[in-house]
Parts: C-alpha cells; structure tokens; sequence
C-alpha cells in the first residue's frame, strides 16, 4: 500500500514501551522527540495514528504523577525514620592486674530521626485541591444599592 503523502513514518512497535518509561521519567515530547530521533510533531502523529503509543504515554505520564503526588503527600505530614549511623564507642578499664586499658570500636547503629511536616507543600496542597477555601483570590459578591447622604456643607470648613 502507498504512503499517502509525506515521508514513511519510523515508527516501531517498541517505541511504546520505551514511550511509556521515559513518561515515567518525567520526559517532555521535546525529549522523547529527541530520544526517538524526530520531530515533536512527529511524536503528535503518532499520538493521533498509533493509539498504542498514545496509550503508553497516559500510562507512564499517570504513574510518574501518582509518585509525585504520593510523595508530596507525605511532605505534608510529619514522620519519622530510621537512619544507619556510624559511632566510635570508647570503653576503658581495668585488668586482672590492675593495669588500666582501652578500647575504641566503629559500631553501626539506628536512629530514629524526625521531620516536620513541611507547611509549603501542605498550603500548595490545600490550595490545589480545595481550591475554593485556600485560594488567595477570594470571590465576593455584593449586592444591594449604595446610599449617598451629603452633610450640610455649610457648617464644615472645608
């Protein structure tokens, strides 16, 4: 079958896969242009031809943004973890003969460290996802008319 106009299109059946990983990498279609080695409209038809392709990209796209929200999410409330630490301990003493020693070793141990929850993501948070009651903008509406009551000028310096 003839083309019907324009150069054959490159496309490959992997590109889906490789489309759907690099979404989940956070790639623009610049980059994935860049990566397949075409053109961003290029990447836009097959979007609009190979609903394979597109799909993949969705796939990828949702994904990377879950993690991102997850992890956002978890910025918004204080936690804590465990971090491996390496310490000296140093202990002394004394022998049988009453000769005094000392001894110094590297030991591994855990420790539980605290975060705070961090306030910025917590207001992008609200402010994204209950918009109407964080927004800094507020929308007031009023109604009703305005009463204009002029005192006598004559009595008032001016």
């Amino acid at each position: 079958m003839a083309h019907a106009g324009g150069r054959p299109s490159n496309y490959k059946d992997e590109y889906c896969k490789q489309a759907e990983q690099l979404a989940r990498l956070g790639a623009t279609d610049k980059e994935m242009a860049s990566f397949f080695g075409v053109t961003e409209q290029t990447i836009n038809n097959w979007k609009k031809n190979k609903p394979e392709f597109f799909e993949s990209l969705k796939k990828g796209k949702i994904l990377a943004d879950a993690r991102v929200s997850e992890a956002l999410y978890e910025k918004t409330q204080d936690h804590t973890f465990m971090v491996a630490k390496t310490i000296k301990v140093k202990s002394s003493g004394y022998d049988d003969n009453g000769r005094k020693w000392e001894k110094e070793e590297i030991k591994q141990v855990e420790e539980e460290q605290f975060v705070s929850a961090d306030t910025t993501a917590q207001i992008f948070w609200l402010k994204n996802r209950r918009s109407r009651d964080w927004r800094d903008k507020q929308d007031v509406q009023v109604t009703g008319g305005v009463n204009i009551v002029y005192a006598d000028r004559d009595d008032k310096e001016l």
